[in-house]
């Protein structure tokens, strides 16, 4: 195996996980940020209004994209498989 090709692989496998992530990631960032300012302008410092809503929205993000992420991870798992031969 030669340096750039294992490079190209090593990229690929970054980008891909990054895209996996980033739906789940940024929303859930996004409701942290909104709670986080509710808190601000309330006042109220309670660890469960942070942590709740930011569970239940990373789950309802798994269960609507998690086909995508699926169907993303296969693709990227049978285009490794199928360039095996190549390889050699």
């Amino acid at each position: 195996m030669h340096s750039d090709l294992a490079i190209s692989m090593m990229a690929d496998l970054f980008w891909t996980g990054l895209l996996v992530c980033l739906p789940v990631l940024g929303l859930v960032m996004l409701v942290g940020l909104a709670i986080s300012v509710l808190q601000v302008v309330t006042q109220v410092q309670e660890m469960s209004l942070t942590f709740v809503p930011k569970l239940v929205t990373a789950g309802i993000c798994l269960v609507v994209f998690g086909p995508w992420m699926l169907r993303t991870l296969s693709q990227f798992t049978t285009r490794l498989w199928t360039q095996i031969p190549s390889m050699f």
